[in-house]
């Protein structure tokens, strides 16, 4: 009899440490009202000034970590914004993004035409490996430009190739 006191306590405790632990789907996450590839942590901080104090715990278990919640974010050295001309119409603040001398900016990224898709940014290692893909269909321009300045690997005068190897 002890044993199995035991041993189901033992599964209580693991299973209740797991519920802890636990974090959600993308499926739970848009469930609940979020968007976990859009949503950062930071965002969760400022939900009590909303009076939305009961939905902090679930936010926190959906977000991405960004420069505000004191985690080191993730820089990558190439990225490449993908989307489709004839979706211009529907996210006027990419097209915007995108005609603008903003890019211009960021040495380091591509922008591809692929018909049909809705706008995502794919980050990359120095391979060329898409590390982390992520939907920008709710992101204005300014919000665009502050990912890529953030995320992206700062370029220097060193790294551009023409400049060094002038004659």
């Amino acid at each position: 009899m002890q044993r199995f006191t035991f041993v189901l306590l033992t599964l209580v405790l693991t299973v209740y440490h797991q519920q802890i632990n636990a974090e959600f789907t993308a499926q739970d996450c848009r469930e609940l009202g979020f968007v976990k590839t859009q949503l950062f942590c930071s965002s969760c901080n400022s939900l009590g000034e909303y009076g939305l104090e009961e939905l902090k715990d679930h936010c926190r278990e959906c977000c991405q970590q960004d420069a505000e919640s004191g985690d080191k974010l993730k820089v990558y050295p190439k990225a490449v914004l993908e989307v489709c001309t004839c979706k211009f119409g529907a996210y006027p603040q990419i097209q915007a993004f995108i005609k603008s001398d903003r890019p211009l900016k960021f040495p380091n990224l591509t922008i591809k035409y692929v018909r049909g898709l809705d706008p995502i940014v794919k980050l990359m290692d120095e391979r060329g490996t898409v590390k982390e893909t992520l939907s920008i269909t709710k992101w204005n321009t300014d919000t665009v430009q502050e990912f890529f300045e953030t995320r992206l690997t700062k370029m220097t005068d060193d790294d551009d190739y023409l400049r060094t190897n002038r004659v």
